[in-house]
């Protein structure tokens, strides 16, 4: 079942995040903090670590195929490009789908549907996505080579997909850490459905 939200409803949810950093209370996955560790399974079943890139930058993208923004962006194929003319410079890139009723075989069928160059990570217990404070569907993350997140928020600045030239707020990170130099906007308001988190056990 597709579901929508509306642009005013992201963003009040956003809002909402970035009000709780300022008030001084620590987010999971916040820019400057240590990567929480993960094993997860990609759409083939097998089993991925972050530690397996040690060393690498790597770009966390969560993702869910029934949000139309986290959709409208792979059939647009925002993410793929993006994964690809930085995968040459050593960037990893991993898909991670926290939706509770997704399964590792819809995740499959997603990927090759879309084509997509990159993992797909089963998260539906939501372990991973709290780790990292992930609140919508798209909501990226950007680890450096050290295993410190540099970015948190947005993929760009055009939740309506109208602008003929958004700003891409990964591609403007990643060229920054790649030319040495600090991320000059470390955070922003992510946009999207909220993540669709399987409820905590009592």
């Amino acid at each position: 079942m597709t579901r929508t939200v509306t642009i005013g409803a992201a963003f009040v949810l956003a809002a909402g995040i970035l009000a709780a950093a300022e008030n001084g209370k620590a987010e999971p996955g916040s820019p400057g903090s240590a990567a929480p560790a993960f094993t997860l399974k990609d759409q083939d079943g097998k089993a991925v670590s972050l530690s397996d890139y040690a060393g690498k930058v790597v770009v966390l993208e969560w993702m869910n195929p029934d949000c139309p923004y986290s959709r409208g962006h792979h059939e647009r194929r925002t993410m793929q490009k993006l994964a690809e003319k930085y995968a040459p410079k050593g960037v990893v890139w991993l898909a991670v789908n926290t939706t509770h009723y997704f399964t590792i075989e819809k995740n499959k069928a997603w990927a090759e549907k879309q084509k997509l160059p990159f993992p797909v990570l089963d998260d539906h217990s939501g372990d991973v996505g709290r780790a990292y404070g992930a609140k919508t569907t798209p909501d990226m993350r950007i680890i450096d080579a050290k295993g410190t997140i540099v970015y948190s928020g947005a993929i760009d600045d055009d939740p309506d997909a109208k602008k003929t030239d958004p700003v891409n707020y990964v591609a403007k990170a990643l060229d920054e850490i790649l030319a040495g130099k600090a991320v000059s906007t470390p955070r922003t308001r992510p946009y999207g459905c909220s993540v669709k988190y399987a409820p905590k056990s009592k």
